[in-house]
């Protein structure tokens, strides 16, 4: 009997025929290694869509725009399977620029980067973009912020009246910028300065009009979305300071009296490792030692690439969850003015 409790679950090889990307992904689920997590972590992410009074935080770190994971991202927001997205500056950035016409091209990482640097062609990895492009964008972010008063501002805040000002130029729907100001979903950005968002601010503080944006503010606003909600889940492309940020609202919910236990489902797709030390790497037990995670949290870490994960995820999760997504009960939020309110 008790050999036996091992050997209650064979695995079950997939068949190769005309299936859905979902069927592909429910099939998998009897394979092993990172074939049954990826499965897995549509499962959960299913489930967390189910959940009554539960919030959805999305981290998104790494170059996903320029890789052309943006349109995936909006689609999340558009049809509410995320709630929140905490995001580098440099992602919205590349938003900003191809919800405004531009572009990014494909190249290759064996490219001459001297020969680039002449012809003014900035490289990442093996994408391509115009540098000439990316300043005249840096001033019309500059001349967009001498526009705005002086703040303080969130950075939630910001990113909502820079969503709006790039839906008023036309800005593409499936931009991410328009789609979380169109949808009512806050986006935050702690690490904002980083970018080329951070140039096109200083550019305007350098001409006399300075915007302040206030951090610890965004800590407070984020927060407030976990003290408000039954229930928490995060999913993390990568890791870095979004996952960081969303992962302390655990700790400062709980200084502030509420009684989290940590989040209750978390997914991360990532391709770093736990043994150098890193968060990014860092394992989802050790998140629980901290509060962050709950102890009897449905967790899965995937260890794939990103833009591998994320389009068979999307549809396979499109697939499983249109019967009822259009009816759950997500939280709401304010967001045109400096008042942040959260409510189900």
């Amino acid at each position: 009997m008790e050999r036996r409790r091992f050997l209650d679950r064979p695995t079950r090889p997939i068949s190769v025929g005309e299936k859905s990307v979902g069927r592909l992904l429910e099939e998998m689920g009897g394979l092993g290694f990172q074939g049954r997590n990826l499965s897995l972590s549509v499962d959960i992410w299913a489930e967390m869509l189910r959940e009554r009074g539960l919030s959805i935080f999305l981290g998104l770190s790494g170059a996903m725009v320029p890789a052309g994971m943006g349109r995936v991202i909006s689609f999340l927001i558009e049809n509410r399977m995320v709630d929140c997205l905490v995001t580098t500056g440099a992602n919205l950035f590349h938003d900003a620029h191809e919800a405004l016409g531009g572009r990014h091209y494909i190249g290759s990482e064996g490219m001459d980067d001297r020969e680039l640097f002449k012809c003014e062609i900035d490289r990442i990895h093996d994408i391509l973009a115009s540098e000439r492009e990316f300043r005249e964008l840096d001033r019309r972010i500059a001349g967009f912020a001498e526009r705005l008063g002086g703040g303080p501002y969130s950075s939630r805040e910001f990113i909502y009246l820079l969503g709006e000002h790039i839906a008023g130029l036309g800005g593409l729907e499936n931009s991410i910028l328009v789609s979380a100001y169109r949808h009512g979903v806050p986006v935050f950005s702690p690490s904002i300065s980083d970018s080329s968002i951070g140039i096109g601010l200083a550019l305007a503080r350098r001409k006399g009009h300075p915007v302040q944006l206030d951090h610890v503010k965004d800590v407070e606003e984020i927060t407030s979305i976990v003290e408000a909600s039954e229930k928490t889940g995060v999913v993390y492309v990568g890791g870095g300071v979004p996952k960081n940020f969303i992962q302390q609202t655990e700790i400062v919910a709980s200084l502030f009296g509420s009684e989290n236990m940590g989040h209750e489902y978390a997914i991360q797709y990532t391709t770093d490792s736990p043994q150098w030390g890193g968060l990014s790497g860092c394992t989802f037990d050790e998140a629980v030692s901290w509060g962050k995670i709950s102890a009897g949290a449905r967790k899965v870490q995937v260890f794939v690439d990103a833009t591998i994960a994320l389009p068979i995820v999307s549809h396979a999760l499109w697939e499983r969850t249109r019967g009822y997504i259009g009816k759950r009960r997500h939280p709401r939020f304010e967001l045109s003015g400096p008042d942040f309110k959260v409510s189900f």
